[in-house]
């Protein structure tokens, strides 16, 4: 049976692809035959990401795949577990200025992609510029892969004998949902602001940048739909490797403590309403409750192991990917690609809408903070209600992009290729 810290594969769907990608944009246009040669020589240093799909006992295993990972000159989805994508469950792309990596959420999240991300802008940019860039902090082919990146994160903690923490927050059924204007193609916005007006928005009213962004929305949605009487959910995301003390592992971890904002809370004090979100966070944003959420995970797996691999792909996939809250807003603390800095327009960090309305990514790179706003459909009037809250509490930003979310998507796992 599968442990319980390899990842959960079946929860990706074609209904539900739950992919991710990073996107950055150079000061120059990309050249892609060194992109190639970039992605083709990391294959080394990330074996992990290199991976296809296969089915047996019961379940989907990642194991190596030794085809080439598709680099592609256009901004185009492809479909990962296909041959599209040569069974990857990863792809680059890259067009004009711009490159991105995608990847399916169920193998990693933010945290594992990030020093992944440095590693390509380290070695395209060194051979691209012909200089001798300083390599610190940056994993290369030919360094050693250390047991606590590709290991049981956790193996030094008794899981088992975890307690139940005094605080669980109990979730939201009801929540306030945003109306849908247009079709349902998700869209998604490239919004800059600067890191030192919005750190020191965080200082004085007593917020953080993933408290005040959930504040905002919530200030948002009462202005976009006043006779609404429910709460507005928000999830907010944590990563329960760091709150374990572990950071180096891939793998998926990522989990979310939520946020309610019901109708009857004022939010017209910033102050007031930033406090009371970031004690809603530290309740729950806790290392007893990362520990109990993984004793969770291992029973579980125990539980799902039991089960056929066509009511996992099928029935189990479908409710992980419904809708349960009204925002999502996710922060990955990257602050800098090192070496590459210098040479970095803009990155921002996108997701796939399944599970909420809309959606904030949040990043941080040469003193610049990029949120991606992404929604699960295309009228713009309630980013627009967001933007102009923003704007009523004098946060100055910048709308670099607007654009359809084209994310990769991916091909059903009983496909009989994947299981060769």
């Amino acid at each position: 049976m599968k442990e319980f810290y390899e990842p959960m594969l079946y929860m990706s769907s074609p209904e539900h692809p739950n992919t991710m990608g990073v996107i950055v944009q150079l000061k120059e246009q990309i050249d892609g035959e060194i992109l190639q040669s970039v992605v083709q020589e990391l294959s080394v240093r990330y074996p992990y990401f290199y991976v296809k799909a296969v089915v047996r006992d019961n379940d989907v295993y990642p194991e190596p795949n030794p085809l080439p990972m598709i680099v592609r000159n256009n901004w185009e989805p492809i479909n990962f577990n296909t041959q599209e994508s040569n069974y990857h469950l990863a792809a680059w792309k890259y067009e004009g200025a711009r490159m991105a990596f995608e990847i399916s959420h169920s193998l990693t999240d933010g945290a594992g992609v990030f020093p992944y991300i440095k590693s390509a802008l380290y070695l395209y940019l060194s051979q691209k510029t012909g200089k001798t860039l300083d390599s610190s902090g940056v994993h290369l082919p030919g360094d050693e892969i250390p047991e606590s990146e590709i290991k049981n994160p956790f193996a030094d903690l008794d899981i088992d004998s975890a307690e139940k923490p005094l605080y669980l927050k109990q979730p939201i059924e009801d929540f306030f949902r945003v109306k849908v204007e247009g079709n349902t193609k998700p869209q998604v916005h490239y919004i800059k602001l600067a890191e030192s007006q919005l750190i020191q928005y965080c200082r004085d009213f007593d917020g953080s940048p993933n408290a005040l962004v959930s504040v905002m929305l919530a200030r948002a949605a009462k202005k976009y739909d006043p006779d609404n009487e429910k709460t507005v959910s928000v999830s907010v995301a944590i990563d329960h490797k760091a709150m374990l003390g572990v950071r180096e592992n891939y793998r998926m971890f990522a989990n979310v403590i939520e946020l309610d904002f019901p109708k009857s809370r004022p939010l017209d004090d910033l102050m007031k309403s930033c406090t009371m979100a970031r004690g809603q966070m530290m309740l729950q944003a806790q290392p007893e409750n990362s520990l109990w959420a993984m004793k969770q995970r291992k029973l579980t797996y125990a539980k799902l192991g039991q089960l056929p691999l066509e009511i996992k792909t099928g029935v189990i996939a479908k409710s992980a990917g419904n809708a349960r809250w009204t925002f999502s807003v996710s922060y990955t603390n990257s602050r800098s690609m090192g070496p590459a800095d210098p040479y970095i327009e803009t990155l921002y960090v996108v997701a796939e809408p399944g599970v909420f309305d809309v959606g904030v990514e949040i990043a941080c790179v040469n003193h610049n903070f990029y949120l991606t706003l992404i929604q699960s459909f295309c009228a713009d009037r309630f980013i627009d209600t967001f933007l102009k809250e923003l704007s009523s509490v004098g946060i100055e930003y910048e709308v670099i992009r607007k654009e359809p979310l084209r994310l990769c998507g991916i091909g059903p796992y009983n496909s009989p290729e994947t299981a060769e």
